[in-house]
């Protein structure tokens, strides 16, 4: 009776660990897909930025006055980041929604 019932679970077992290691694969993808994509946007939102930044502080009177490199970097640097985790952070939801739509529709047929 207890050969039974040990040989239950460990089959309850096997079953759960190979969904949980599906589950961690799909989630080491989900996030490596939101780095991928929040590291183009960073590099976009750099160049977007830099190139006025840099303009209006060597033409417009008030920027040369008042936005030495440090604040040129800050600005520059603050803009990369948000633009680095809004995009990830909305990639990775989007595609947790995807696979869990996926895998709720796989478990209904």
């Amino acid at each position: 009776m207890a050969r039974n019932m040990s040989s239950g679970n460990e089959s309850r077992c096997a079953y759960s660990l190979s969904s949980f290691d599906q589950r961690l694969a799909l989630a080491k993808r989900c996030s490596r897909e939101g780095v991928m994509a929040g590291a183009k946007a960073a590099a976009v939102a750099t160049i977007a930025t830099a190139i006025p930044t840099v303009a209006s502080a060597r033409m417009l009177p008030w920027a040369k006055a008042h936005l030495n490199p440090t604040a040129q970097a800050l600005i520059v640097s603050t803009v990369a980041g948000m633009a680095y985790f809004i995009v990830a952070d909305k990639t990775v939801l989007a595609t947790a929604r995807r696979n869990s739509f996926t895998s709720a529709h796989s478990s209904n047929n």
